[in-house]
């Protein structure tokens, strides 16, 4: 039997720090249409299940769009059954007002649910901070079941964000779990939950900025009903992927090199035209190389969905170059340069800044 475990779509998010408001609204549409996209693949694919682990939405309040566009992919493949566990950013959303759920639709709440697939017995509970203590040590699944487990939350040995509830591992090991579905972490992990069973995080099934950077999509499980065995493999899904890329320019002095180092560099990647490029400048830099971080980007804007440039290059500062030199601008930067109370970077952060106002004053 074939399972989809996908988690953390947020479906609506906001997504403007990087984006334009119509870039925005294109790239909310986009997310919600691969939810559709999704179902439409698991429909060819002959899967039985979908396991949604939490954070489908980003907030408790969506658009009308993303409403019907969600209850009309799941109502169109009524041989798929809908498995739908709340996390920690959709807590509340429009489905708990629904006064008519799909009958292939299945919810959870916060104490423990069990549910029938064909002889796999599905378990999941929404953890909150009145109940994930005892939820998740009061489980005892029947051992001689297929049991696969759905959870939102941060495992317990990283620390947890967003004010995600804490699972403990631990408590779920040896209980004859043959599979632990969670979400909330970004992006794929899978590992050893105990001699019988593994724990995944499939990841966000696409990227929202350039904190979430790589491949996305979700996890495809293949699930013999007979012996309990569970196959997972990773399954790329993401209509737009998102590439930081790191460029040296040291030894460039000014705009036009750059750019073209820039190019040479993103043309030799993966990258394509329909994904979202985060330029990183490194390197070590004169205190006087002329950078124009807006022509950087616009000379690659064409090429890609969406580009960004930001600058983290070391300014680098050569007192033999000033030794000598008698005018004010030679007297400044040795002035700074002698000051034991700067640090290296913020002695040549204000060297260049006074450069360039002398530049400004000579122009």
């Amino acid at each position: 039997m074939l399972i989809i475990h996908c988690a953390d779509l947020h479906l609506d998010s906001r997504l403007s720090t990087n984006l334009s408001k119509e870039l925005a609204s294109d790239r909310r549409r986009e997310l919600t249409e691969n939810f559709k996209r999704l179902t439409d693949y698991a429909a060819e694919q002959n899967v039985r299940a979908v396991l949604i682990c939490g954070d489908m939405f980003d907030t408790g309040r969506v658009t009308k769009f993303t409403e019907n566009m969600v209850l009309n992919s799941i109502k169109d493949h009524p041989g798929i059954s809908f498995y739908l566990l709340k996390g920690n950013h959709d807590s509340e959303s429009f489905i708990d007002e629904l006064s008519d759920i799909p009958d292939n639709l299945f919810l959870f709440d916060d104490s423990w649910k069990e549910y029938d697939l064909d002889g796999i017995k599905i378990h999941g509970v929404e953890l909150t901070s009145a109940n994930s203590q005892s939820v998740q040590q009061n489980f005892a699944p029947d051992p001689s079941k297929v049991n696969i487990v759905m959870l939102h939350g941060q495992e317990a040995e990283t620390a947890s964000k967003d004010k995600a509830e804490t699972i403990n591992l631990r408590l779920f090991k040896n209980k004859g779990i043959n599979y632990l579905a969670l979400g909330h972490v970004h992006e794929y992990k899978s590992c050893e939950l105990d001699s019988m069973a593994r724990y995944c995080y499939p990841g966000c099934l696409e990227a929202r900025g350039f904190d979430e950077p790589g491949d996305h999509g979700f996890v495809l499980l293949d699930v013999d009903t007979e012996t309990g065995s569970v196959k997972d493999s990773f399954v790329s899904f993401a209509k737009r992927k998102v590439y930081l890329e790191q460029v040296d320019i040291s030894g460039l002095n000014n705009t036009f090199d750059i750019a073209e180092r820039v190019k040479e560099t993103l043309h030799g990647s993966e990258a394509q035209s329909k994904d979202m490029v985060k330029v990183i400048l490194t390197g070590e830099v004169d205190v006087e190389c002329e950078k124009d971080l807006r022509f950087i980007a616009a000379s690659i804007g064409d090429d890609y969905y969406f580009s960004k440039v930001s600058d983290e290059t070391k300014l680098k500062v050569s007192m033999e170059s000033y030794i000598n030199d008698m005018t004010l601008k030679g007297e400044f930067v040795r002035t700074v340069m002698a000051d034991e109370s700067l640090s290296d970077d913020r002695k040549a952060a204000i060297v260049r800044t006074g450069l360039e106002l002398f530049s400004e004053v000579r122009s």
